[in-house]
């Protein structure tokens, strides 16, 4: 017996937290009955239907992509719009790990294993996100200080674990910064730098929890390993 919301985020229709919102919002059955609290344990012969559709288990694949500028991070987009899902040919039903804006770049994982995406995003497990900003203008100490210590966006107090400034263009009045955070809200490190006064021109996301791009140019992906998939089961608290 296993709870119901692990077993459809196994199945790679969604994550965990995102099963957890269609079970308690009515949208899962079991055994033709609607079942909306959480924890409900089910086996391999109960019948579960989300959205009216019975979830059938597929074997899990796993992703790292080195995500360029224009795809949007969706499984489809209602205008059309380019997904990162279009770079990576499989017939599995894989989502990304996470989100990268539209003109945001870098590391992206995907995968149909809600269990293992749900320990990358959750805030419990204090996942590390490295990432690189340009700046327009340059960021001083007293700034990186408050990064540090803590700054307020959308009504929430966010900080950086580091922050370290790599590269000065006063020619150009811009900078390079990198930033590592433990959280992943919407469009978090733009809105920390402009907290302390500084727009992002490009950012790109180089690490998550100990994955790297290593040789994978833009557009390109691979297959992860079960060692890597095993270390990242290995993270969860």
């Amino acid at each position: 017996m296993e709870r119901l919301q692990k077993v459809i985020a196994q199945s790679g229709v969604t994550s965990r937290r995102k099963a957890e919102e269609l079970i308690t919002s009515g949208k899962v059955k079991v055994n033709g009955n609607i079942v909306t609290e959480l924890g409900t344990k089910v086996s391999s012969k109960d019948k579960i239907e989300v959205n009216n559709q019975i979830i059938e288990k597929e074997p899990r694949e796993y992703y790292i992509l080195n995500k360029p500028r224009g795809y949007i991070t969706s499984t489809s987009d209602e205008h059309h719009r380019k997904t990162v899902i279009d770079l990576i040919p499989t017939k599995a039903r894989i989502y990304p790990v996470g989100r990268l804006d539209y003109d945001t770049t870098g590391l992206l994982l995907l995968t149909n294993d809600g269990e293992f995406a749900n320990i990358l995003m959750h805030p419990s497990e204090k996942v590390e996100k490295v990432y690189m900003a340009k700046l327009n203008g340059i960021i001083k100490g007293e700034q990186i200080n408050q990064l540090k210590t803590g700054v307020t966006i959308d009504g929430v107090t966010v900080q950086a674990s580091r922050v370290k400034l790599k590269k000065v263009n006063e020619k150009n009045n811009t900078c390079m910064v990198q930033i590592t955070i433990h959280e992943g809200k919407n469009h978090q490190v733009k809105k920390m730098f402009e907290s302390v006064g500084y727009s992002v021109e490009k950012l790109k996301r180089e690490k998550v929890a100990f994955f790297n791009l290593k040789d994978l140019q833009s557009g390109e992906y691979r297959k992860l390993t079960p060692k890597e998939v095993a270390k990242v089961y290995a993270l969860k608290q």
